[in-house]
């Protein structure tokens, strides 16, 4: 099979790596078919940390492209570009080269590349027609919180396969918008929508955010009536929900005590690798330096905020029993705030569909294939719903 075609992606969520971060990093770009089996194993022993990952899979990388097999390429590049620091010097050179692979591995594929005006800058988007007779919408895709739109390019394969045109975009704070075009993080996420919609003249398109865009899809579905259905793989809703009830009046409490926040994510960022690297990133996404606005950005995802009562769509959750990072308890009280929704399907994917991880890596064939049956179905208006 040719790049452009539909390259069937991997079963089983594999252990590549014994850091649980670094791991699931690992079976991302496996899940997605951007990266050889063998090879990670071949590579993961010679990571002992987060460090090490640059200097690994970028020398994978130059060994694909020199193969001239430009799909794995990109995927190492990926990961290499993934781990380096976002503040570097080498994240935009990193950047850059991973778009040239990408571009290069998918020239053929029908994918057409859009700038849309964002304020005094662009946002990046690309465009894929349906695959043979054109029998839905269109479907606007876009990722989350350390995403790059490019690899989410099997998924949108699938759902233009299933006969919808697709519009794969990043918002502001993510990939090229943040990198390339400075533009920082805001959630409120119909403003980038709206701005898609109206640079494809767009009445009406279903949206799918993927990650932590899940819970920016739905924030931008309450407040944009050109969106029609929405699905949230995997919702949020509100962060605090994934503590005890009676934890929450207090952290929300303490996060106002700024000078105690900055310390405390200072410390806890020093003593775990894997939280450094997410203060880091949203460091990058606001452009701050003030590791009090990362306690305060991710309460700033909560249930006022993202005004679940205002969605009156046919609603889609997605989510894996053994989500570490957005477990089915948020889905669980996401779909009990869509009191006004048209329609809630919530599907629980599991360990025995090799499913049940974060954003299904593990089994994308599975949840590409229920995603565009129900979008199919909510295209014509029979969508049913599924206790949560």
């Amino acid at each position: 099979m040719s790049d452009p075609e539909l390259v069937p992606l991997p079963v089983g969520f594999e252990r590549f790596h014994r850091r649980a971060f670094i791991n699931y990093q690992l079976n991302r770009a496996h899940a997605l078919g951007f990266a050889d089996r063998d090879e990670l194993l071949g590579a993961a022993p010679h990571v002992r940390g987060m460090d090490d990952c640059v200097a690994v899979f970028e020398a994978l990388s130059n060994r694909a492209a020199a193969e001239d097999r430009h799909r794995q390429a990109a995927g190492y590049a990926r990961i290499a570009e993934f781990f380096t620091p976002p503040r570097s010097a080498e994240k935009a050179t990193r950047y850059r080269r991973y778009l040239q692979l990408f571009e290069t591995a998918f020239a053929a594929a029908g994918l057409t590349r859009h700038t849309i005006p964002y304020g005094e800058a662009s946002l990046r988007a690309y465009s894929l027609p349906a695959s043979g007779t054109r029998n839905g919408g269109t479907v606007l895709l876009h990722g989350g919180f350390d995403s790059l739109i490019e690899e989410f390019f099997p998924i949108c394969q699938r759902i233009a396969a299933a006969g919808f045109q697709v519009v794969a975009f990043e918002g502001p704070g993510q990939g090229g918008a943040r990198t390339l075009n400075g533009l920082t993080f805001d959630h409120d996420w119909e403003k980038p929508v709206g701005a898609v919609l109206d640079h494809f003249r767009l009445g009406h398109a279903a949206l799918v955010g993927i990650s932590m865009g899940g819970y920016w899809a739905v924030r931008a579905a309450g407040r944009e009536p050109r969106i029609h259905r929405v699905v949230a793989w995997p919702p949020v809703y509100d962060w605090l929900y994934r503590l005890p009830r009676v934890a929450r009046g207090p952290v929300r409490a303490m996060v106002r005590h700024r000078g105690f926040m900055r310390w405390s994510v200072r410390t806890r960022a020093r003593l775990f690798p894997t939280l450094r690297v997410v203060v880091d990133q949203v460091l990058y996404m606001l452009n701050s330096d003030d590791p009090a606005d990362v306690a305060e950005w991710f309460l700033g995802m909560n249930a006022t905020h993202l005004g679940s009562g205002r969605v009156n769509q046919d609603v889609l959750l997605m989510v894996g029993e053994n989500d570490a990072f957005q477990p089915p308890a948020l889905a669980r009280a996401q779909a009990r705030a869509l009191v006004a929704a048209r329609s809630v399907t919530t599907r629980v994917f599991t360990r025995a569909e090799h499913a049940g991880q974060h954003c299904q890596m593990g089994n994308l064939e599975l949840a590409c294939a229920v995603l565009t049956t129900w979008l199919q179905a909510a295209d014509t208006g029979s969508a049913e719903t599924s206790p949560a």
